[in-house]
C-alpha cells in the first residue's frame, strides 16, 4: 500500500536548501536548515538528514530479513539502500576534500 505524504523544501535568500518538512502517517520529518559550518564554528545539527533516513529504513527492512518476512525483495532494496548511502558519503567526502563540506559552498 502507498501512503500519501506531504513535504514542504524551503530556500534562503541566496537559493540554498533552508530545511522544511515531510509527513505522512506515523512520521513527521524536520530537514537540516543551513550548513553546519567548519572548525570552531560547527554546530550541531537542527533537522534531519537524508542519510539518517536511509539508515532508519534500512534498519526496517533488516528487522524483517531477520523474520519470517525476509525475502529477495528486502535483501534488493536494502542493495539500492546501501548505494545510495555509500554514493552520499563519497559525495561527503568529496566536499571534505574540496574544503567545502559544511558550507553552501559547491
Amino acid at each position: 500500500m502507498k501512503q500519501n505524504f506531504l513535504s514542504s523544501h524551503k530556500l534562503d535568500a541566496d537559493g540554498n536548501p533552508a530545511g522544511g518538512y515531510s509527513e505522512s502517517t506515523g512520521i513527521a520529518v524536520r530537514w537540516q536548515d543551513g550548513p553546519l559550518g567548519r572548525g570552531a564554528d560547527r554546530k550541531e545539527p537542527n533537522g534531519a538528514f537524508v542519510e539518517t533516513l536511509l539508515q532508519i529504513v534500512m534498519d526496517r527492512l533488516s528487522f524483517y530479513q531477520a523474520t519470517r518476512f525476509a525475502c529477495y525483495e528486502n535483501e534488493q532494496a536494502l542493495d539500492g539502500i546501501q548505494t545510495a548511502l555509500e554514493a552520499l558519503h563519497s559525495r561527503t567526502l568529496n566536499r571534505k576534500t574540496r574544503d567545502v563540506e559544511g558550507t553552501h559552498q559547491q
